[in-house]
């Protein structure tokens, strides 16, 4: 199993210097990666828990974002360039990059920049979003009921422009002439690419398939989701003749990560149960439960309050020498 770090960038309150201390620590104690998360606004509705839609359309999470649209949080895609510049061996990613947010053909160029400047560690995960709110405040409610569609564009479009000296196009959301959009990423054929799936594994595992993407995120899925989700991919990778590609596949979910002194109720409440919040040996039995389920890489995920940073370092160290040797 390997780890990474979900960098809590939406917080009421993060600095940089913050941020720069997490990354190295995952660097030094040789996680996989390092994601920032894609968020744009939080909506002043969201305080008085009125969203138009339940958090990421999960039934059991309110209207609402757990930061204050006050919040003095940082941007997820800006610091990817920044963390290239200040690590040397840590892959990078946004976790997920909501595309519909941003014009295919330039975000494609500018990963691929990314990709240089980061010497070929750039991870890239994209997804349709789930805020109408947000789709405003970025200009794009016009594609809110088409979002999957444009996902789909955007990822042919990443593809095509990361892996020929001259492309076009010629979709619904995007429609250009053969163009040369500068360097190639670094990475061969293309940086990795993973599918950000909420709700509908069928959906997700059709992407993944269809694009031969290299892995799956989800989010707070416990292990017998996990299952569920493999398996759905599985099954569409059996339909096309390529069902052993599973064991080479990152599945992987962004999961709230604090070890207690004192154990956390587990009982089971589906995405709301804090399986990897609490103790040391409540959590080394999840994560065996989650690598018996598939779950290749779990993004950990700080507390959104209430947690100094040197708090979550100090519980990164833990889990590296004292818990992932008993998985």
């Amino acid at each position: 199993m390997k780890l990474a770090l979900y960098l809590p960038n939406l917080r009421d309150k993060i600095t940089v210097s913050e941020i720069v201390d997490l990354a190295h620590e995952a660097e030094a104690l040789d996680f996989d990666s390092v994601w920032s998360l894609d968020r744009i606004v939080v909506p002043e509705a969201s305080d008085r828990q009125e969203l138009t839609k339940s958090f990421g359309f999960m039934s059991d999470f309110p209207k609402a974002l757990p930061v204050s649209a006050r919040g003095e949080f940082l941007h997820g895609l800006p610091l990817i360039p920044y963390l290239a510049a200040i690590t040397k061996r840590v892959r990078l990613g946004v976790s997920i990059i909501v595309t519909p947010y941003r014009a295919p053909g330039v975000l494609a160029a500018e990963i691929a920049t990314w990709d240089h400047l980061s010497g070929g560690r750039i991870n890239v995960g994209v997804g349709s979003g789930w805020m109408p709110e947000e789709f405003a405040a970025a200009s794009a409610s016009h594609i809110y009921k088409k979002r999957n569609t444009h996902v789909r564009e955007t990822i042919e479009v990443m593809q095509g422009i990361w892996t020929n000296d001259l492309f076009e196009y010629h979709g619904e959301f995007v429609d250009f002439p053969k163009c040369g959009f500068g360097v190639k990423p670094i990475q061969k054929p293309r940086p990795p690419m993973f599918f950000g799936g909420l709700n509908k594994p069928d959906l997700a595992a059709a992407r993944v398939t269809q694009y031969g993407l290299e892995g799956w995120i989800g989010i707070m899925d416990t292990p017998e989701a996990i299952a569920t989700w493999r398996a759905a991919i599985k099954d569409e990778l059996e339909k096309i003749g390529n069902g052993q590609a599973i064991d080479t596949m990152d599945i992987c979910s962004m999961i709230p990560f604090e070890i207690t002194r004192d154990k956390t109720d587990q009982t089971p409440r589906g995405k709301l149960t804090p399986n990897l919040v609490g103790t040391a040996d409540q959590i080394t039995d999840n994560l065996k439960r989650y690598r018996d389920a598939g779950l290749t890489m779990p993004l950990l995920w700080p507390p959104f309050s209430g947690t100094p940073t040197a708090k979550t370092i100090t519980d990164m160290r833990r889990l590296v020498h004292d818990i992932l040797p008993k998985i």
